[in-house]
């Protein structure tokens, strides 16, 4: 990985737990505000980059000349526990050293529009790390003595191919033997599916219901199911039969048992651990760190979060969001489970939502933008969703790098610079001083109890060092 130029952009931090556990306060029925989310995601892992940690050097050729840079494996700490290492699939951009990630669906980053995405996932399965046989990658590549550096850097140089479309070299001829037949003999792989997600994030109904339901997906055995302290008295969490659960599968569905006469919200939270599957897409969540795939897991902690609201009567809406690099934005969804029409506004507009109905819009976001979408309604109704929108890579950079990199701020970025190496940090973005927007604070829900153990999956793990 290098340094490079830093895209001239306002980060709004968006600091949650666990990918994407929604804000404190969740969302509320008719007649009373929620509390803001950080959008989007609906589960998975988020972790913390820690550097790069095993790589070698190649050269970029570009109108102005080339340019040395370093290129492997990032290490990342698991949020809970874990580990996982990636590569970079966004080369003209820079590294933020301590920046955190969450785990994304492709339609939520720079592979969203990328003809050859199918055919990173497919160089990411058949080369290191998951491939760490030596001698016998170098046998089928042709390459030559392969050590881990040059194994690496090869790899990371045939990713960058299909990823940024750029001409890029690796130094060493074997590292360069191994580029060249990756991207040569690279097939199409399909996406894999989330390590965890729930669908959907949001639930609404009347009390003296089951409200639901909400699907469990992910490649665990099994996950950790439970209710967050703050609800309310009397709710359960039970299955399609009205059995009482504290732990699931994939493709279980959960409902939120509501007594007659319950007022309040109610949240609850999944956990689990297990490897996240190779060619999952990694975005920064409070900085401009450069975009990352997944190319191997130790068993790690993976969470996710649903909401649900009631009322007696009246429009019961249940709101959440998620990014789509497709369209440009930010997609809203709304839907109403009241027995009133649920008219609110959103982005200048007015929207009205029948019964039973549901709506989604795209809010338009620039890219590299900080956004803040707010939906509000009758009775004093807000929800808003707040976050910055990366679906592109960036354009090759000339600016110049500066003299030394510098660790994370809360909620904001830094700089860095390229060809250096700090501590175990070898820089992947050079740019000059630019001024970044200090991110605002989200208040967070606490998703914990004493109900709620994690379930280690047991089962060899992919390749993590």
């Amino acid at each position: 990985m290098f340094h490079v130029r830093r895209r001239s952009a306002a980060r709004l931090a968006a600091a949650i737990l666990a990918s994407g556990l929604v804000a404190a306060g969740a969302i509320a029925g008719a007649g009373s505000a929620a509390a803001d989310d950080a959008t989007p995601t609906a589960g998975g892992a988020t972790a913390v980059l820690g550097g790069l940690k095993t790589y070698g050097d190649a050269v970029i050729h570009e109108d102005a000349g080339d340019r040395e840079v370093s290129a492997g494996l990032f290490e990342m700490s698991v949020d809970g526990g874990g580990t996982i290492q990636t590569y970079c699939i966004d080369i003209n951009h820079h590294t933020q050293k301590d920046a955190s990630y969450k785990e994304v669906p492709w339609s939520a980053s720079s592979l969203h529009d990328n003809a050859d995405a199918k055919k990173i996932n497919w160089i990411l399965q058949h080369s290191y790390p998951q491939v760490n046989d030596l001698a016998a990658l170098a046998g089928t590549a042709g390459s030559g003595t392969l050590t881990e550096q040059t194994a690496a850097a090869g790899t990371q140089v045939a990713i960058w191919r299909f990823s940024d479309g750029v001409d890029v070299d690796a130094s060493d001829p074997a590292a360069e033997k191994l580029a060249d037949y990756l991207e040569k003999a690279a097939q199409s792989t399909e996406e894999p599916e989330a390590s965890l997600s729930l669908s959907p994030t949001a639930v609404s109904g009347k009390a003296g219901e089951k409200l639901g339901p909400v699907t469990v997906h992910t490649n665990a055995d099994t996950v950790s199911v439970g209710l967050t302290p703050s609800t309310p008295s009397g709710v359960k969490l039970v299955d399609k039969d009205g059995k009482e659960v504290t732990s699931a599968a994939d493709g279980s569905e959960l409902y939120f048992d509501v007594p007659a006469g319950t007022e309040g919200t109610a949240a609850l939270s999944v956990s689990a651990t297990t490897t996240v599957p190779v060619g999952r897409a990694f975005t920064a969540v409070d900085s401009t760190s450069q975009t990352q795939i997944l190319a191997g897991s130790s068993d790690s902690t993976v969470t996710a979060a649903a909401t649900a609201a009631w009322a007696k009567k009246g429009a019961i809406p249940a709101v959440s969001a998620e990014v789509n690099c497709a369209k440009g934005g930010v997609d809203v969804t709304a839907a109403n489970e009241g027995d009133e029409d649920f008219t609110f506004q959103l982005a200048g507009k007015e929207y009205t939502i029948a019964p039973g109905g549901s709506k989604t819009i795209t809010v338009p976001v620039a890219e590299d933008q900080a956004y803040s979408i707010t939906i509000t309604g009758p009775d004093d109704f807000t929800k808003t969703f707040e976050g910055v929108l990366d679906c592109e890579t960036a354009a090759t950079g000339s600016a110049s790098p500066s003299s030394s990199p510098s660790a994370a701020s809360a909620g904001g970025t830094s700089e860095v610079t390229a060809g250096t190496t700090t501590g175990d940090l070898a820089e992947t973005g050079a740019s000059s001083a630019t001024p970044v927007i200090a991110g605002v604070a989200i208040a967070l829900l606490v998703i914990g109890g004493a109900a709620i153990f994690l379930l280690r999956k047991k089962k060899p793990g992919r390749p993590a060092e």
